[in-house]
């Protein structure tokens, strides 16, 4: 009788259950499968599938000579912008959560970014950086910092530097408001009695409100190892990888491999390669957080 109650329970369950098992079988299961699947296929530039084409798919990838140069400017893509969104947002959301005449205003401004179109916030800095009719160029000659408008995106490496600046920029409203939403929930009263003890300010974020953020912190840190590593518009418009292969990333190399080189199979080969990455990334990024945790 009691595993009949338990089975009725769980059946009662699954009408509760079955959206969100549907739209993860649908949307991430199914396609990651048909990815898979098409990576080991031999498809015409128009989808037609010829047949089994086993490795050669990932053969070729491999031997593409660009890329180690992309998985090596990936992995800077990708610890590079968390790290610096990580450590410029602490300091936002500790203002952000401090309490002054138009703090609400102040919230709002940050949000805007992020908020905002990431095409039309690549477009904008885009136009920016522009070596002509750019306002960076125009506030640096008005300071006589350059006597003449320089091309910020000329240079590959310069430009890549760029690239990353402008994903941190857009990245840091959301991380500021996890890690506010985590200030949030801290108790007045500690934050207090540490005041009391004669913690200074610096002391108390350190040993008392630190520790007690570290969820959100680590919450914030995975959400963006996600969208960073799969970040493709600010790329795409302001270089579009360009010169070259000298700014892209996996990310925005399968994407020309798919509709510039008409090669759907080793455009799935390098998708399946990304779900790779993102898994390794994720996998030490949980075992690092446990190591914490265990030490702390």
């Amino acid at each position: 009788m009691p595993n009949m109650l338990k089975r009725k329970s769980r059946l009662g369950a699954f009408p509760w259950i079955f959206p969100a098992l549907f739209m993860i079988f649908g949307f991430v299961l199914w396609p990651a499968f048909e990815m898979i699947r098409t990576s080991f296929q031999d498809v015409s530039s128009s989808g037609t599938t010829k047949g089994w084409a086993g490795l050669e798919n990932y053969k070729t990838l491999l031997a593409n000579p660009d890329l180690p140069n992309v998985l090596i400017r990936t992995f800077i893509w990708v610890v590079g912008i968390v790290f610096f969104t990580i450590i410029i947002s602490l300091p936002v959301a500790q203002l952000l959560n401090a309490k002054y005449p138009g703090r609400k205003v102040v919230r709002w401004a940050v949000i805007i970014p992020w908020a905002a179109s990431v095409v039309m916030s690549s477009t904008i800095w885009k136009w920016i950086l522009d070596p002509y009719y750019g306002v960076l160029n125009k506030i640096l000659i008005d300071l006589h910092l350059y006597k003449e408008p320089v091309d910020f995106l000329a240079n590959p490496k310069q430009s890549f530097v760029w690239l990353m600046i402008v994903a941190v920029f857009v990245s840091i409203p959301f991380t500021s408001f996890v890690i506010l939403a985590g200030l949030a929930t801290i108790p007045d009263d500690i934050v207090e009695s540490s005041t009391v003890d004669g913690a200074t300010a610096w002391k108390g974020y350190r040993f008392i409100k630190f520790p007690l953020i570290k969820p959100a912190l680590l919450v914030a840190m995975a959400i963006n190892l996600i969208n960073i590593f799969n970040a493709f518009p600010i790329i795409w418009v302001i270089t579009a990888g360009g010169p070259g292969y000298e700014t892209d990333t996996t990310t925005t190399l399968g994407y020309k491999i798919s509709f510039r080189d008409q090669d759907i199979g080793q455009s799935a080969s390098m998708a399946s390669l990304n779900l790779i990455i993102i898994l390794i990334f994720i996998g030490i990024f949980l075992k690092v957080s446990k190591s914490q945790e265990r030490n702390s």
